[in-house]
């Protein structure tokens, strides 16, 4: 349970469902298509098979670290997983979660003056979604950050 009323309990996971569901039936359909008619042209070699495969797998591959993204918050901080990177934040270094419109995901505002994308909350193809994510951890790091709380007592 949640101390807090209105916030969800932790721990909390926030990542683009959809556009992870589609990402990874595109790279199941793309290798599975490029892999049968590697087996279905007789024209080719074993080699020429085996490359097709290979490519479908390096295709999948690509698809599978793209959907890769997610942000998850619990008791000590954040986690954000980003397509090659993964970070992980205390609740006091987070100063500021923002998604402006026209932004591609959510962006931390760092306590050391940088900040982070993180692609587990974005808008794409679940707007109203990302909006409610970007909220939820927006009122997750006013409620555990200590900087947060500074912020609001000055």
């Amino acid at each position: 349970m949640s101390d807090q009323p209105g916030l969800p309990a932790l721990p909390v996971t926030f990542r683009p469902a959809r556009t992870r569901a589609v990402l990874l039936t595109a790279a199941i359909a793309i290798f599975a298509v490029i892999t049968t008619v590697a087996l279905l042209l007789e024209a080719l070699t074993t080699g020429e098979r085996l490359s097709f495969v290979l490519t479908a797998a390096l295709l999948g591959g690509v698809l599978l670290l793209l959907s890769r993204p997610k942000v998850v918050a619990d008791e000590s901080g954040v986690t954000v997983v980003n397509i090659a990177s993964r970070r992980r934040l205390d609740w006091a270094e987070i100063l500021q979660v923002n998604l402006r419109p026209g932004d591609p995901w959510v962006f931390l505002n760092l306590s050391d003056g940088t900040s982070l994308p993180a692609l587990g909350i974005q808008p794409g193809i679940a707007k109203q979604r990302a909006i409610e994510d970007a909220r939820t951890l927006r009122a997750l790091t006013e409620a555990r950050s200590t900087a947060g709380a500074e912020r609001h007592q000055g």
